[in-house]
C-alpha cells in the first residue's frame, strides 16, 4: 500500500515538472487544451512562458529542447517520432533526428556495484584492469574500456542505476496522457497515440535488455561471417547480463572523421559502396537490420574494412513485405497511382475513409516526377520524404517496421553521401532488386504462388456458407448486434461537464453568500469591528472565489 501511494506521489510530481517544461518552452497552450495546467507549479499556472529570452524562435526546436530536459524516455520518443514523417510535419522529424543522448556519466561506484549485483563478483576479480572514466555516457548506459584477465581489450557497457523506475514511471505518464488525446481530442484519434506509446514501450524495454541486443550481435556476426569488409564485435556472454554487456573493443575512428580517413589513404567510394552494400544485404538477404548507421555507430579501421556498433536499434522484414516494397518501386517508375495505392492496402495502410479521387490526384504529380526513371536514376532519401509528406496529408500510417527501415535508409544514405557527395544509394539497391524480381518470376515459385492462392480460395469458399448460416442464425433469434459510432458526442459531453461544473461552482459560492448573510443578521459572536467575523469571512471567501471563477472562465472556458 505505501509502495502504491510513494509511486503515484512520484508520477503527480513528474506530471507537474513535465507541465513547468512545456510552458517554460512556450507550450502552455497544449497544457490549457489538455486541462492539466493545475498539476503544474504555482508559477507556471499564472505564466505563459519561462526564460522567454533563451527559447529558440522555431516550434520545432523548442519541442527538442522539451524532450532533451525531460530525460531518457522522452529523447528517446523524440527519435522515434523522427522515423514517423507519417505522423508528424517534416521540419519536426528532422528537429527530432538531432536528438542526443550524451548526458554526464554516473559515479564510478555505481559501476562497481552494478557490475558485482550483475556478475556476481568484484570488478577487480574479473578484469586485469577497468578504466574508471567512461569513453562515453548515454541516457541509458556508458561504456568503459577494460581487459579481461587473458588480456583481450574489451569494453563493458553498464545500464544507469535507477533509469527503469524512471522510464516506468515516465511510460504511466505518457499513456495516460495519450489515452485522454485519444479519448478527448478528436484531431488525435486519427493517429492513435496509445499505439504510440505502445511502441515506445516495445522499443525501450528492448533497448534496456543488454542481453537481447547480444543476441542481435551474434545474429549479425553469423550473417557478415563470410564479408571481407565488414566486423562486428564479439560478445562475452560469461561478462554479460541484462544490465551488463561485454564486447570486443574494436580500434577505429569515426565515420565523419575524412581528415583522417584522407590521411590513411582510403577510397571513400569504396567505403561508400562496401557500407551501403551490406545494408542492402541487410534489407534483400537477411530480412534483419542495423537501423541506425549514423557516424557514431560506423567505426572505419586502418586497413579499410568498416565497424559496425550499437545493435539496440534493429529491424525485421519479410519477404512477402520486401516483396511489397519492390512493387512500390515499380509503381513509382512506372508512375502507376492505382497499383500503388493497391500496394498501400497490402500493406493495411489505408483508411476506410480515404478521399481516393484526391489521393490519386495528388500522387499522380508526385510520381510524374519519377516516372520513366530507372532505379538508378531515382533520388531515394528525397522519394522517401516527399511520400511522407503525402501520406501524413491523408492520414495514412506506415508499421513500425517499415518506418525503422525508412530510417536505416535515410541513415545509410547520409553515411554514403558524407563519403562522397553524389552517391546514389539506389545504385547499389538495383542489383538486390532486380534478382528478387527474376526469383520471383521463376516457373517455380509461380507455381507456388498459385497452389498458396487456390487454398486459400477453397478454404475460404468452404467456410463461407457455415459462416452465411451462423449469421443468419442469430439473426433470425433477434441477437445481432449493430455497433454505431456518434461523431463529435464526446465534445458535446465534455462542454456539458464543464458546464454543470460551472453551476455547481456557483451555487456553492451563492450558498456561502447567503450563510454569511444569515450569519451577520444573527449578530454571531466574535465581532471585528462590530459586524460577525464568520460573516464577514464567508463574503470574502465567496468573493475570492467568485473573482477566480470569472478569470477561469474568461481565460480557459471551463472549471
Amino acid at each position: 500500500m505505501v509502495s502504491k501511494i510513494v509511486r503515484r506521489y512520484s508520477i503527480v510530481k513528474r506530471y507537474g515538472v513535465i507541465i513547468d517544461t512545456l510552458v517554460k518552452y512556450g507550450f502552455g497552450y497544449f497544457v490549457d487544451q489538455m486541462g492539466i495546467r493545475s498539476l503544474g507549479s504555482l508559477r507556471s499556472r499564472f505564466k505563459d512562458r519561462l526564460g522567454r529570452g533563451h527559447e529558440p524562435r522555431t516550434g520545432p526546436a523548442r519541442a527538442r529542447m522539451v524532450l532533451e530536459e525531460l530525460g531518457p524516455t522522452y529523447v528517446k520518443f523524440g527519435q522515434l517520432m523522427s522515423m514517423r514523417q507519417d505522423l508528424i510535419p517534416k521540419e519536426y522529424a528532422e528537429e527530432f533526428a538531432k536528438l542526443q543522448n550524451d548526458v554526464p556519466p554516473f559515479d564510478y561506484s555505481e559501476v562497481e556495484r552494478i557490475i558485482e549485483e550483475e556478475l556476481g563478483d568484484k570488478v577487480e576479480n574479473l578484469f586485469l584492469s577497468f578504466e574508471k572514466t567512461p569513453i562515453a555516457a548515454a541516457s541509458i548506459a556508458q561504456v568503459h574500456r577494460a581487459k579481461l584477465l587473458g588480456g583481450a581489450d574489451i569494453v563493458v557497457k553498464v545500464q544507469r542505476p535507477g533509469i527503469r523506475k524512471v522510464i516506468d514511471s515516465d511510460l504511466d505518464i505518457l499513456y495516460s496522457i495519450a489515452g485522454f488525446a485519444e479519448e478527448h481530442v478528436e484531431e488525435a484519434k486519427l493517429y492513435s497515440p496509445v499505439e504510440v506509446v505502445d511502441e515506445l514501450q516495445k522499443s525501450i524495454y528492448l533497448e534496456m535488455d543488454f542481453t537481447q541486443e547480444g543476441r542481435n550481435i551474434e545474429r549479425f556476426q553469423n550473417n557478415f561471417r563470410d564479408d571481407p569488409n565488414i566486423v562486428i564485435p564479439g560478445v562475452y556472454w560469461e561478462y554479460s547480463s541484462r544490465r551488463v554487456l561485454t564486447l570486443d573493443y574494436i580500434d577505429g575512428i569515426k565515420s565523419d572523421n575524412f581528415e583522417k580517413i584522407d590521411e590513411l589513404g582510403l577510397d571513400r567510394d569504396m567505403l561508400a559502396e562496401h557500407g551501403t552494400e551490406a545494408f542492402m544485404k541487410q534489407i534483400f538477404e537477411d530480412g534483419f537490420f542495423h537501423a541506425d548507421m549514423h557516424s557514431g555507430n560506423v567505426l572505419i579501421l586502418e586497413d579499410g574494412r568498416i565497424a559496425l556498433l550499437d545493435f539496440g536499434m534493429v529491424g525485421h522484414i519479410s519477404h512477402e513485405i520486401r516483396n511489397l516494397l519492390i512493387d512500390a518501386l515499380i509503381a513509382i517508375t512506372r508512375g502507376d497511382v492505382n497499383q500503388y495505392l493497391e500496394v498501400l492496402k497490402d500493406f493495411g495502410m489505408v483508411p476506410d475513409n480515404i478521399d481516393v479521387h484526391a489521393f490519386k490526384i495528388d500522387y499522380e504529380h508526385v510520381l510524374n516526377k519519377y516516372y520513366g526513371r530507372s532505379l538508378k536514376q531515382l533520388d531515394t532519401p528525397l522519394m522517401i520524404a516527399e511520400m511522407m509528406t503525402l501520406l501524413r496529408k491523408f492520414k495514412i500510417r506506415i508499421p513500425p517496421n517499415i518506418a525503422l527501415l525508412f530510417k536505416g535508409v535515410m541513415t545509410v544514405s547520409g553515411f554514403a553521401l558524407q563519403m562522397v557527395p553524389d552517391f546514389n544509394v539506389t545504385v547499389i539497391a538495383e542489383p538486390y532488386a532486380r534478382n528478387i524480381m527474376r526469383t520471383r518470376f521463376k516457373p517455380r515459385n509461380i507455381a507456388d504462388n498459385i497452389y498458396t492462392d487456390l487454398w486459400h480460395t477453397t478454404r475460404m469458399l468452404h467456410k463461407a456458407p457455415l459462416q452465411i448460416s451462423h449469421i443468419l442464425s442469430i439473426a433470425e433469434k433477434g441477437y445481432l448486434n449493430l455497433r454505431f459510432e456518434h461523431k463529435g458526442m464526446d465534445r458535446i459531453v465534455a462542454e456539458l461537464n464543464a458546464a454543470s461544473n460551472r453551476l455547481s461552482f456557483s451555487l456553492i459560492i451563492s450558498s456561502i453568500i447567503l450563510g454569511s448573510s444569515l450569519i451577520i443578521q444573527t449578530g454571531m459572536h466574535p465581532h471585528i469591528g462590530g459586524v460577525p467575523l464568520f460573516g464577514v469571512a464567508g463574503f470574502v471567501i465567496a468573493a475570492f472565489m467568485g473573482v477566480w471563477l470569472m478569470v477561469y472562465i474568461l481565460k480557459t472556458g471551463k472549471i
